[in-house]
């Protein structure tokens, strides 16, 4: 099986700082820097469990990229979900004969790639691949 485990889970907010302190007080979550260059331009930040390990990737509200509904309801603020994974090269091909829309990035300056699609119930999906 390709994936490996949940990743982390990316929370858009129009209130960073209060989100950490929420996630801080509830769960216990550590706020660190993102270690990815592009992903960092967008003002947000790392939760991390006691080990250091990214639980929630908390990116700024930016209406440009999220449109006016990603803040409404209770669920309208999440917006990616990020698996661990195996077998890069083997979920591409599925990617291409599936013909999805698929994204390839290379992330080197912090040790892994990614495949990005999208689920037929319109959910980003983020597959990163350590070392593969």
């Amino acid at each position: 099986m390709p994936v490996t485990g949940l990743n982390h889970l990316n929370i858009v907010s129009a209130d960073l700082d209060g989100t950490v302190a929420f996630y801080h007080a509830l769960l216990g979550l550590e706020r660190a820097e993102v270690p990815v260059a592009g992903a960092a331009a967008g003002g947000g930040c790392w939760l991390t469990d006691a080990e250091g390990q990214a639980v929630i990737h908390l990116q700024r509200f930016d209406p440009a990229r999220h449109g006016s509904g990603r803040s409404a309801g209770p669920t309208g603020a999440i917006d990616h979900v990020a698996f661990n994974c195996r077998g890069h090269a083997d979920i591409a091909a599925r990617c291409a004969a599936m013909g999805l829309a698929a994204t390839l990035r290379e992330h080197p300056e912090a040790g892994f790639r990614q495949i990005v699609v999208t689920d037929p119930n319109d959910i980003l999906l983020e597959l990163n691949f350590v070392g593969d």
